[in-house]
């Protein structure tokens, strides 16, 4: 049998078993391990994205939940302020209110002292022009006689109706 071309069936037939063996070996021992390993790959990539977007996301609805507790925070922060400024105000005032009722009861007091003061110091003058003038009737008297004193009297007596 011979066969134009000098083909052999038989060496055909061998190496196309051989080619189907060794792309079975290679299939088996290479192409499957790596593409195996490529998915595994792909899947861990895969979840440590979906890992990180879960924590990416997690992270900010705690941000949010954060800045809203925060904000709630400054309100509160801005009520008890105002509450404590109105308090202290108020408590200003009614400092100030004491302290106006204090000076008021003071300036009565010092003018209660002032009036007694004078009324003292008009009752002692008095008292001192009472004593000036006896002592200096007494020294008239003692100086000069009776009848010129008489005289004395009744000249400014008459002068005294004539002015009115």
């Amino acid at each position: 049998m011979n066969v134009p071309l000098n083909i052999d069936w038989q060496q055909i037939l061998l190496h196309l078993l051989n080619f189907v063996l060794l792309f079975a070996i290679l299939y088996f021992l290479l192409y499957a391990p790596v593409k195996k390993f490529m998915e595994k790959r792909c899947e861990y990539y895969k979840n440590i994205d979906e890992d990180a977007k879960d924590k990416l996301h997690q992270a900010e609805e705690l941000k949010n939940e954060y800045a809203e507790k925060l904000r709630l925070a400054d309100n509160e922060i801005e009520e008890k302020m105002q509450a404590a400024s109105k308090s202290i105000s108020e408590k200003n005032a009614q400092g100030l209110a004491l302290a106006k009722q204090e000076a008021d009861k003071i300036i009565a007091d010092a003018h209660e002292k002032a009036e007694q003061t004078r009324k003292k110091m008009i009752e002692s003058a008095q008292e001192e022009i009472t004593t000036m003038a006896v002592k200096a009737a007494e020294k008239i008297v003692a100086n000069t006689r009776t009848s010129d004193a008489f005289d004395s009297f009744l000249s400014s007596a008459q002068r005294s109706e004539a002015d009115e």
